[in-house]
């Protein structure tokens, strides 16, 4: 049987070593506004943030696109027979 020191035996568990030099701040989840100011400030950003950044991601998504399309014609194209070539078929 492993015995324990008197020290370790009277704490709890997330108080057994002390560390100094670091500041721990805990706030009680209680107290804590998870959305505070979310729609108030939160949509307007939203909104901040893709009029600032369409100009940037908006082109290469359009010509991606546009390229994804025509590959996807061109394929379909590829993939009939033409009817001219069978047309004189017994």
């Amino acid at each position: 049987m492993v015995k324990t020191s008197l020290a370790l035996s009277s704490q709890h568990f997330g108080e057994l070593a002390k560390v100094r030099g670091i500041v721990v701040h805990k706030l009680s989840p209680f107290e804590q506004r998870a959305f505070a100011h979310a729609v108030s400030h939160g949509i307007p950003n939203i909104f901040r943030r893709i009029r600032s950044n369409i100009f940037r991601v908006a082109p290469p998504l359009i010509i991606g696109y546009l390229i994804y399309d025509q590959v996807e014609r061109t394929h379909t194209a590829y993939g009939r027979k033409n009817p001219a070539e069978f047309a004189n078929d017994e």
